[in-house]
């Protein structure tokens, strides 16, 4: 798995975290605005700082999101084979509903399915988050199974579909 790469979508550049960020993931993940679909529960800094910095490479990829240069949410990608593996995002409230999800989306799919060799990425956003469920559609993942309160969603890469 590539460490510290910077991905390009078109609205969008997702750059890696580091232990830079913790004041600003800590302040995120601490507002129940954040993450209302991202179990619901602020989370501690300590805990930010363990899981979102970048800390779990190469297992699990971890960016931050940008709009025009400014930091508008937090996506990671996590491997569970050889070739597969989910992404998970979240977006600041202010950031939601102008294409900047699906468009971040795209670029993480395009280094998976390009750069890793990815052939399966999937995503389980809450059933009720009808506007991230819109979101990945729009970036190409359709729903494969629906059981309890998420949606597993995917999105199948190969030659000429990559993101």
């Amino acid at each position: 798995m590539a460490d510290g790469a910077v991905l390009d979508g078109v609205l969008t550049r997702l750059i890696p975290t580091t232990e830079d960020d913790v004041d600003l993931l800590g302040r995120w993940f601490a507002s129940p605005d954040f993450v209302e679909h991202w179990g619901g529960v602020p989370i501690s800094r300590d805990e930010v700082a363990e899981k979102y910095l970048g800390r779990r490479r190469p297992r699990v990829g971890s960016f931050l999101v940008l709009a025009h240069g400014t930091p508008v949410g937090y996506a990671q990608y996590w491997q569970a084979g050889v070739a597969e593996g989910g992404i998970d995002m979240v977006l600041a409230p202010q950031a939601r509903g102008r294409g900047l999800g699906p468009d971040a989306a795209r670029a993480l799919l395009a280094h998976l399915g390009g750069t890793l060799g990815w052939r399966r990425v999937t995503v389980d956003p809450l059933r009720g988050n009808v506007r991230a469920v819109h979101a990945w559609e729009k970036a190409g993942f359709r729903q494969v199974s629906s059981e309890a309160e998420s949606l597993l969603m995917e999105f199948s890469l190969s030659e000429g579909r990559q993101g």
